[in-house]
């Protein structure tokens, strides 16, 4: 990952190739990957729903840590899931929507990363400043592990990639 980061996307940035290394793999486990709302929020609209919850002032959340968390998750849901799952996202909608609702889920992730990052104070200090960058390199991140995803792929189907090197 570190590599795709560095070379092709001009990233060079460990912590963050770091971080996203981790998502990519605490999402390998389903329940990671739904922690917050359950299995069916892979839409734009859900997860403005859920973000909403996560309001400690005018909605339901018991607290600013409750609120990090819940940003935190949909930056890493919509970071992770339109690369991984770009068919998820388009889901339960008409084919013309489809754009709209990649741009509103990178809205949605790069927002919420943004949130995160000014959580600046006390335990939270240290990692703000990666949330920021997460943030502000957001379309570039989902680039490098698309790259990542294609590299896995490769590896799964060995044949097709001689055959891709033969034809090469």
């Amino acid at each position: 990952m570190s590599r795709h980061y560095a070379e092709t996307i001009v990233l060079r940035d460990v912590e963050v190739s770091c971080y996203v290394a981790n998502m990519l793999t605490e999402f390998c486990e389903d329940e990671q990957l739904h922690k917050i709302r359950g299995r069916q929020w892979a839409s734009p609209a859900r997860c403005g729903r859920t973000a909403a919850e996560s309001d400690p002032i005018y909605g339901p959340a018991p607290s600013f840590d409750r609120e990090r968390q819940v940003r935190k998750h949909i930056g890493d849901y919509t970071l992770f899931t339109p690369v991984m799952f770009p068919e998820s996202i388009n889901r339960f909608r008409l084919r013309k929507n489809r754009l709209e609702n990649f741009v509103d889920f990178i809205k949605a992730g790069r927002e919420s990363y943004y949130i995160v990052s000014k959580f600046d104070c006390f335990e939270y200090a240290k990692v703000a400043p990666l949330f920021r960058k997460l943030a502000e390199n957001f379309e570039e991140c989902m680039v490098g592990l698309n790259m990542v995803k294609n590299d896995l792929q490769e590896m799964q189907h060995p044949i097709a990639r001689r055959a891709k090197e033969f034809i090469m």
